[in-house]
C-alpha cells in the first residue's frame, strides 16, 4: 500500500474516533429520583415560577434541577435523560424541561412520576422502576422544540400597570440560554435591561408606557451570543395573568 494511502488511512481513523469518542463523552452520569408525593405531571408550584405551565408543559416531562437550575438561569432548559438499568431502561429514555430547582440522594433530577416512568421500555418495567425510587442515570442537553408555539411572555399576577411589570418567558425554544432581557418602549426605542429576580422571572419596576418590546439574549455553551427580537409587541394595555405570542420561534 502506498505511504499517501496508509495516512488517508489513519486521518480518517481518527477523524471517526474523534467523532465516537465526542458522542460517548456527550452524556454525564449522575442518578435521579421523582416527586414522591406528586401526581403524575409536575408540580404547579416549582422554583421557576412556571405556576401551571410548569406543570403541563412538554406532556408533564419536566423536572427539577440541582446545580443544573443555575440559580434560575436553566429554568426552561431540556435534557435528555435515560436510566442505565439495562433491565428495565430504554435506549432513548425521556427528554425533560426544567421547571424546579431541588435535590436528593445525589441526583441531578427529580422527575415528574410521568417522566421518570417513561426512562422505561415497558409498563411493568417503569413500574419497577418507580419501586426503586432512586436509580443511575446519564444525561445530555438537547435543544428544546414547540413546533406549533411561539415564545410566549406570560405577565406574572403580582404585575400593576402602570406601575409594576414581571413577567416569564413560556416555550423557551434551542439549546440557549436566555441570559439577558430588555424592555423596550417602541416610540423611541429606548431599552433598559431587566433583574430576573427569581426563577425565569424577568420584573421592571416603572416599565416604559406605550406598547412594550422585549429583547432576549441567547447564549450557548461555545460563547455565541445573539440579541432576539420579537416580532409582536406586548400592548399598552397589558393586563396582569394574560400571555402575549412574540410571533417568532428559534432554533
Amino acid at each position: 500500500m502506498a505511504p499517501l494511502q496508509v495516512l488517508e488511512i489513519f486521518f480518517t481513523f481518527l477523524i471517526f474516533m474523534q467523532v465516537y469518542l465526542g458522542n460517548a463523552q456527550s452524556f454525564i452520569q449522575s442518578r435521579a429520583a421523582y416527586y414522591p408525593n406528586s401526581e403524575e405531571k409536575g408540580t404547579e408550584t416549582g422554583a421557576c415560577a412556571f405556576g401551571t405551565f410548569g406543570a403541563t408543559i412538554n406532556g408533564g416531562d419536566v423536572s427539577a434541577a440541582s446545580d443544573l437550575y443555575r440559580d434560575g438561569l436553566g429554568c426552561g432548559a431540556c435534557y435528555q435523560v435515560r436510566c442505565t438499568n439495562s433491565n428495565y431502561c430504554s435506549d432513548n429514555g425521556v427528554t425533560v424541561v426544567i421547571t424546579d430547582h431541588g435535590a436528593s440522594d445525589r441526583t441531578d433530577f427529580i422527575l415528574s412520576q410521568r417522566a421518570f416512568g417513561r426512562m422505561a421500555q415497558t409498563k411493568d418495567a417503569a413500574a419497577s422502576l418507580i419501586s426503586l425510587g432512586n436509580v443511575g442515570i446519564e444525561y445530555r442537553r438537547v435543544s428544546c422544540s414547540y413546533p406549533s408555539k411561539n415564545i410566549t411572555f406570560k405577565i406574572d399576577e403580582s404585575s400593576d400597570n402602570p406601575y409594576y411589570l414581571a413577567f416569564v418567558i413560556w416555550y423557551q425554544q434551542g439549546k440557549t440560554d436566555i441570559t439577558a432581557v430588555q424592555l423596550c418602549e417602541t416610540h423611541n426605542f429606548v431599552c433598559k435591561l431587566l433583574d430576573r429576580t427569581r426563577g425565569a422571572v424577568w420584573t421592571s419596576s416603572s416599565p416604559p408606557r406605550g406598547p412594550l418590546q422585549i429583547r432576549m439574549l441567547l447564549s450557548s455553551d461555545d460563547g455565541d451570543e445573539t440579541w432576539v427580537v420579537p416580532l409582536n409587541n406586548v400592548p399598552e394595555s397589558w393586563k396582569a395573568g394574560e400571555t402575549y405570542d412574540s410571533g417568532i420561534q428559534v432554533n
